[in-house]
């Protein structure tokens, strides 16, 4: 491999990492010490499926805070939910509502169902953008 073409590989990795930011999930609401809080960083196609970005922790009292790197800047929702038996899914009960705690960004939520992208939207930047869920 060249010089130059060494050059210009490492300036696109460089330019790649300058666009995409971390989120910042802040998560209240949760009960400590059942499984682990998960999230999702959606975008308007993705919202309500599976999602791109994602992450998780240990459920704790307090604020659980988890970070998701390598998010591009734009127009993302934020959703979490508490997987207290740990299966990697929101349980639902037989008509489907969910039997485990979860949230949105900017605390939207639906009238019939769960909320529209817009309403949980956030713009994430080019370096950290903080995003606030409770869980209910």
């Amino acid at each position: 491999m060249t010089t130059s073409l060494r050059t210009a590989l490492a300036l696109l990795a460089f330019a790649g990492a300058a666009h995409a930011a971390t989120v910042e999930i802040h998560v209240t609401g949760v009960t400590a010490g059942k499984g682990k809080v998960n999230v999702a960083v959606c975008d308007k196609e993705r919202f309500l499926k599976q999602c791109t970005y994602s992450g998780s922790a240990p459920a704790r009292d307090g604020d659980n805070v988890i970070r998701v790197t390598g998010v591009p800047a734009g127009t993302w929702a934020v959703l979490a939910y508490q997987d207290e038996n740990e299966n990697g899914e929101l349980d639902r009960n037989f008509v489907g509502i969910p039997k485990e705690n979860y949230g949105f960004s900017r605390e939207a939520r639906g009238k019939f169902g769960p909320p529209d992208f817009g309403d949980a939207a956030i713009e994430v930047g080019s370096e950290t953008t903080v995003a606030a869920v409770k869980l209910r």
